[in-house]
């Protein structure tokens, strides 16, 4: 995200990584609507969108590592899924790129009931062996109802089937990780070019942990006296987890002296610039009013690793 027009990272997400089939639909639609517009001259301001080939390619290119022609791509999903479509695209494009390649959805019930390894430690289900678990769920705490989904997700990351993630890269998002990859000293750990180190430092914040120590102290007085400032982060994903504002001045005083307080970070507040424009939505105004927003590039990548 742009900070005072300098990229800074928000976060990196390992699991779940969405929106390449609504961003690329998305940018389709930019360019139609140049196009009814008569404003051709502005097409060259929208650059081109291969996050869901590219995402895609990289899930096909795991199957192949499978080696097993027979094996299927399997999609874990909620029990009820908000974002059926942009799931959809996925499905659609690997059937294009690669017709012979099923894909199946799963919930983590679904698992429990359906899923089992075989001596060789391959994954079953529902007779299918699978290759590929793409995890479009299972990073909250809600998705696993009793201790049978949080077997399951067990189950799988004891299979030999590839995982996007695997639960080392699925921890490797957190906002501890985060924090942690921001301390003095700790990305040396991973690159000695010194240009390199600098650029990538470049795109940090400030995030500090609340642990009980002086470093930890620290961060809940500037938490307190600047709330304004800065972002209170739980170990959470999905969106809607966050706390802002003078909000936070009431959340830390809560928690200070309790352990909780260990499971958040603060995180520096990053100020993007506005833009106007304006909000589409189900249920809206027929003529929406011209509004104030902000805008989040997001940067899709794939790693294959081993264990």
């Amino acid at each position: 995200m742009l900070h005072e027009y300098t990229l800074k990272q928000v976060e990196m997400n390992t699991i779940a990584s969405s929106f390449a089939g609504i961003s690329t639909a998305i940018t389709q639609l930019d360019r139609f609507i140049l196009t009814e517009i008569g404003r051709l001259d502005s097409m060259e301001h929208i650059p081109p969108n291969g996050a869901l080939a590219g995402l895609c390619n990289g899930m096909l290119d795991a199957w192949k590592m499978y080696n097993n022609k027979t094996a299927i791509i399997l999609f874990i999903v909620e029990d009820v899924t908000y974002n059926i479509c942009d799931q959809r695209f996925h499905e659609f494009e690997i059937r294009r790129l690669n017709p012979h390649v099923k894909v199946i959805r799963r919930t983590l019930t679904q698992m429990a009931d359906r899923a089992s390894l075989s001596k060789d430690k391959e994954l079953i289900v529902d007779g299918n062996i699978v290759g590929v678990i793409y995890f479009r769920s299972g990073y909250e705490t809600a998705a696993y109802h009793s201790q049978r989904e949080w077997d399951a997700r067990l189950l799988m990351e004891r299979s030999k089937a590839i995982k996007c993630p695997s639960i080392q890269y699925h921890l490797a998002g957190t906002k501890k990780v985060q924090q942690e990859l921001c301390k003095p000293g700790v990305l040396e750990l991973f690159f000695d070019d010194a240009k390199k180190l600098e650029s990538i430092r470049e795109l940090f914040v400030g995030i500090y942990g609340l642990e009980f120590d002086d470093a930890g102290n620290q961060a809940v007085q500037l938490a307190i006296r600047n709330p304004e400032r800065y972002v209170l982060k739980p170990q959470r994903e999905g969106g809607g987890n966050n706390i802002y504002g003078f909000k936070i001045k009431d959340a830390i005083m809560g928690m200070k002296d309790s352990k909780e307080r260990t499971a958040w970070i603060l995180m520096e507040k990053i100020c993007p610039p506005l833009t106007r424009g304006y909000v589409v939505r189900p249920g809206g105004p027929k003529v929406p009013p011209l509004s104030n927003l902000v805008s989040e590039l997001g940067i899709f990548g794939v790693i294959i690793g081993r264990p």
